[in-house]
C-alpha cells in the first residue's frame, strides 16, 4: 500500500531563489579546517575549530557519504568528536575532497548538527543526489532526549541543499517520519538514487517493523523538488535465519548484469554485508560468502567514478588507542575497489589501483632473525613448521608501506603476519590464513579479533598486499577479498612472517614505500 508521506509546496521555489530565509529555511556556513598530512587512511585533523575549543581536541571519521562530480571525490562524513560536552549536538557532517583516494583535502564543516529542541540535535548517516543543478542532501536527524521524545520521534530523515556543494541550506520544513506500522524510533541513513530500470527516484531507508522487525524500506519519487515521497513495501526483510536488528546504511548499485544490495548489520558482529539480484526490485539471494571485509570494517558504502566503482567505510578505532583497548565508534577512512568475479555475479574486494601504483619506493627488507624449519632464498622462504611454529622477523617498517609477495600453504598448515609485539608471533597481533578452515583470521595476542572467508586451495600461490598506515593494516589477498585491522604500535616493534604445523611459502616479498 501506498502512503503519501511529505509535501512541501514552497521547497521549488525556495531552492530557486536561494537567498532570503525564513522559518523552514537555515543556511550554513562552511568551517574550513587546519592544514593537515592526512596519509591513505584519513581522520579529520585535531583542533579543527581552534586549538583551545575541548570540542574538537580529536576527531574520528564515522560513517561515510560518497559522491563523485567532475574528477572529485567527495568523501562527506560523519565527524565523532572524542569530547562530547553536556548540551552539545554531535556527528556533525565533515568532508573530505581527493583525486585519486590517495591525497585527501580535508574539508571541515558541511553541514552542522541543531539544538536540543530540532530533529537533528545528532545526525545520522545519509546521502546525496543531483537532480536540475540543484544538490540534495538527505541525511537522519537523531534527538534522544526526553523532553524531545516526548512529542517527538527519535529518527526522521531530513533535507539540506545546495548549488555549489559548500554552502548547504537546511529545509526545515521537509520531514519524513516513520510510516504507520513502522517503529519512530529506528528510522535512519537514507541512500537515495536514481533507478534507470523504473525511470524514477528511490530512497532506501533502515527501519524496523512494529514488531522490531528489520527492514530496509523504499520510498520513491517523481522528482526530490516536489519534496513529494511515497513509502512503498520493503526493498528487503531479514529472514528467520539472519534475524538482524538493523540493515544499517543501504546501499543500491548495478553492475553489469547484476543489482547489488549492501548493508551493515548493527547486531552481534556489525559487519558490511552484500545481496545480489537481475533486478532492483529482488528477489534477493544471499551469497554463500556474503561479507566484503571483516568486523573493523563498517558502514561500507559505494561511489562510481564512471569506470570503477569503490566502497568508502571506516576501520574502528579502539579506547584506549592500544592494542588491548575496546573496538570504539569511528575510526580513519578505508576504500576498496569492487569488481565482479570471473562468473560476472560475486563481488572481490581489491585495493584501489591508484593506491598500489604510488607505493614504489622500495625498501630493503632486512632480516633479524629465522626459527629453525625456515630456509631463505633472497626473499622467498620455506617454512617448515612440523614441530608447532617457525618465523621470519625483519626489522621495523618505517612508516605508511606496502608489503606484497605471494603465499603458498599445505592444507593442514596456518601461516600469515605479525605485527604490533614483539619477536614472537603469540605476542603480536597476527593476520592468519587458515587453508583448512578457509578463512582469514586476526588474533590479537592469543584472542580472536576478526575474520573473512575464502576458498583457499592447499598449496596454490595467491598474491597478497598489506597496506600499513599508521595503526590502520588492510590485507587483499588475490584480489578478491579484504581484511581491515586496528593495530598500534607498528612502526615500535618488528615484524614478520611465520607458519605453523606444517609447510607454507612466502615468495619475492617486497615493501615499498609511499612515492
Amino acid at each position: 500500500m501506498n502512503r503519501y508521506i511529505s509535501i512541501v509546496p514552497a521547497l521549488l521555489l525556495l531552492i530557486i531563489t536561494g537567498c532570503s530565509t525564513d522559518d523552514g529555511m537555515e543556511e550554513m556556513e562552511p568551517i574550513p579546517p587546519n592544514t593537515y598530512d592526512l596519509g591513505i587512511y584519513p581522520q579529520p585533523s585535531s583542533g579543527w575549530m581552534g586549538e583551545s575549543d575541548p570540542y574538537n581536541t580529536t576527531g574520528w571519521t564515522a560513517d561515510v557519504m560518497p559522491y563523485y562530480e567532475n574528477g572529485q571525490f567527495h568523501m562527506f562524513f560523519l565527524h565523532d568528536a572524542q569530547n562530547k560536552p553536556a548540551g552539545e549536538g554531535f556527528h556533525d557532517i565533515h568532508e573530505f575532497e581527493t583525486e585519486n583516494l590517495v591525497n585527501y583535502d580535508y574539508k571541515g564543516r558541511a553541514i552542522d548538527y541543531g539544538n536540543a529542541g530540532q530533529p537533528d540535535f545528532a545526525i545520522g548517516t545519509g546521502s546525496l543526489i543531483k537532480a536540475d543543478g540543484t544538490y540534495y542532501y538527505y541525511y537522519t536527524g537523531h534527538n534522544g532526549t526526553s523532553v524531545f521524545l516526548e512529542e517527538n520521534p527519535r529518527e526522521s530523515v531530513l533535507l539540506a541543499t545546495s548549488r555549489d556543494l559548500e554552502n548547504w541550506t537546511k529545509q526545515r520544513d521537509f520531514i519524513i517520519t516513520a510510516p504507520e506500522g513502522y517503529y519512530d524510533f529506528e528510522f535512519r541513513d537514507p541512500q537515495v538514487l536514481y533507478n534507470e530500470e523504473v525511470g524514477e527516484y528511490w530512497m532506501l531507508v533502515s527501519a524496523q517493523t512494529d514488531a522490531r522487525k528489520a527492514v530496509i524500506l523504499l520510498f520513491t519519487s517523481d522528482n526530490p523538488a516536489t519534496g513529494n515521497w511515497t513509502a512503498q513495501e520493503p526493498l528487503y526483510t531479514t529472514t528467520d535465519e539472519e534475524n538482524y536488528l538493523m540493515m544499517e546504511v543501504p546501499d543500491l548499485f548495478k553492475m553489469g548484469d547484476y543489482w547489488y544490495l549492501i548493508f551493515s548489520e548493527n547486531w552481534k558482529d556489525k559487519i558490511t554485508h552484500y545481496r545480489v539480484a537481475t533486478s532492483s526490485t529482488g528477489p534477493w539471494e544471499k551469497p554463500v560468502n556474503d561479507m566484503v571485509d571483516g568486523q573493523y570494517f563498517y558502514a561500507g558504502k559505494t561511489v562510481s567514478d564512471g569506470t570503477n566503482r569503490y566502497l568508502a567505510g571506516w576501520t574502528a578505532r579502539k579506547s584506549p588507542e592500544t592494542n588491548s583497548g575496546t573496538k570504539d565508534f569511528g575510526g580513519n577512512l578505508v576504500v576498496h575497489e569492487l569488481e565482479q568475479q570471473a562468473d560476472g555475479k560475486l563481488l572481490s574486494v581489491k585495493a584501489p589501483s591508484s593506491v598500489s601504483s604510488v607505493f614504489t619506493n622500495s625498501e630493503a627488507s632486512e632480516v633479524q632473525e629465522t626459527s629453525s624449519g625456515v630456509t631463505e632464498n633472497g626473499n622467498s622462504f620455506h617454512i617448515d613448521a612440523s614441530e608447532g611454529q617457525s618465523k621470519v622477523v625483519f626489522q621495523n617498517l618505517n612508516g605508511s608501506s606496502m608489503v606484497s609477495g605471494t603465499v603458498s600453504i599445505s592444507q593442514e598448515a596456518n601461516a600469515g603476519f605479525f605485527l604490533g609485539g614483539n619477536n614472537n608471533p603469540s605476542e603480536s597481533f597476527r593476520i592468519q590464513l587458515e587453508p583448512r578452515n578457509n578463512k582469514i583470521i586476526a588474533i590479537n595476542n592469543g584472542t580472536f579479533e576478526n575474520v573473512v572467508y575464502f576458498n583457499f586451495d592447499a598449496n596454490t600461490n595467491y598474491n597478497f598486499e598489506l597496506y600499513i598506515d599508521g595503526s590502520v593494516a588492510v590485507l587483499y589477498l588475490n584480489d578478491e577479498v579484504a581484511l581491515s585491522s586496528r593495530i598500534y604500535g607498528i612502526y615500535e616493534s618488528p615484524w614478520g612472517i611465520y607458519g605453523e604445523f606444517a609447510s607454507s611459502e612466502f615468495g619475492d616479498i617486497q615493501i615499498n614505500a609511499e612515492n
